[in-house]
């Protein structure tokens, strides 16, 4: 039976950093204050006028096709999940395509928003199994900074940029994708969304006054759906693929902040050294982060190792996966 696995992972972080005393002199926070409720110590920025997600997104996509020897020819798909898009048109995958010469390569965007990545690899599954595709790009690219309101401090320390990118192709082992869950409830966009820039509310002075094209977050809603959410996607998968926490050698989770990573790790019965955490120097790069945190410690992975991947963002949409490594 054909199914579908990463064969290769890259990620890009950009090089300028802004640590937590740097914004103690920017608004009114400070070090103790973020790391005690969030996890977080330092974030990177992409500081470089005119460049957007996809520039992020490039330098994941070079990086992958050089380290796995990939000719940019093969590639038949490129899936770009991000919340942060250059334009509202044209897609920021044909941007990406364009800058990494995946001349062959279909491309558009998906907006998942901090669970991007499982669900982005949950279409390329479906096209590698299909038959239709048989190299499959996600790349999952976040200038996050660019919505954020850095006179906010409840929102300002959370968030970073970055990129990730796998490829995806086909197997006849019993590796690679195994399943998913994945659930999406409009309750939640009245807790975290970004009101203005859309076509319910076009830009305008008004809402430029109003700072409404910034990110907006009722932390205590966002952090209540995200526990149980994340917690009760990684239990269905795991139930309904018979697996205990004895069974599986990682959870990586979405790394939003790491109070809401321990109270799902926590409830799971997941000891911490059994979950893959770097939001500490990475911040929040919403769908980039899971994709970042398995490229830092692929290092410590093995072929059979089974790994559980959860995510929760703005829809509300969440869910969780359940993969074989085969890397």
């Amino acid at each position: 039976m054909l199914n579908a696995r990463i064969s290769g992972i890259a990620s890009y972080l950009p090089d300028d950093i802004l640590d937590n005393e740097m914004l103690s002199k920017m608004v009114d926070t400070n070090d103790e204050w973020i790391t005690t409720r969030v996890g977080i110590k330092e974030r990177r920025i992409l500081n470089m006028p005119g460049k957007g997600s996809s520039y992020l997104g490039i330098k994941a996509v070079d990086k992958l096709l050089a380290e796995y020897n990939v000719n940019p020819d093969e590639i038949d798909l490129l899936i770009c999940a991000t919340s942060n898009p250059d334009y509202r048109f044209p897609s920021t995958g044909s941007i990406i395509c364009e800058g990494t010469k995946l001349t062959n390569a279909y491309s558009y965007d998906l907006e998942a928003a901090c669970a991007g990545f499982i669900v982005a690899l949950q279409s390329a599954k479906a096209y590698i199994c299909s038959g239709i595709y048989k190299k499959v790009i996600v790349v999952c690219a976040e200038k996050m900074s660019s919505m954020v309101n850095y006179n906010d401090r409840s929102t300002c320390p959370l968030f970073g940029d970055g990129a990730g990118a796998v490829l995806v192709e086909p197997t006849e082992e019993a590796t690679g994708i195994i399943d998913g869950v994945l659930r999406v409830d409009g309750i939640g966009r009245e807790h975290l969304l970004m009101r203005a820039g859309g076509s319910a509310y076009p830009a305008c002075q008004a809402s430029l006054d109003a700072g409404d094209h910034y990110v907006f977050q009722d932390g205590r809603a966002v952090y209540k759906h995200a526990v149980t959410n994340m917690l009760t996607s990684s239990l269905e998968v795991m139930k309904r693929n018979n697996l205990t926490v004895d069974d599986v050698k990682y959870l990586i989770p979405h790394q939003a902040n790491l109070r809401i990573i321990e109270a799902v790790a926590d409830r799971a019965k997941f000891p911490m050294e059994k979950v893959l955490v770097n939001i500490e120097h990475t911040g929040n790069t919403s769908a980039a982060s899971i994709p970042l945190c398995l490229d830092e410690f692929k290092g410590q992975l093995k072929k059979g190792d089974k790994l559980i991947l959860t995510a929760f963002g703005a829809g509300f949409t969440w869910g969780a996966m359940y993969i074989i490594w085969d890397l």
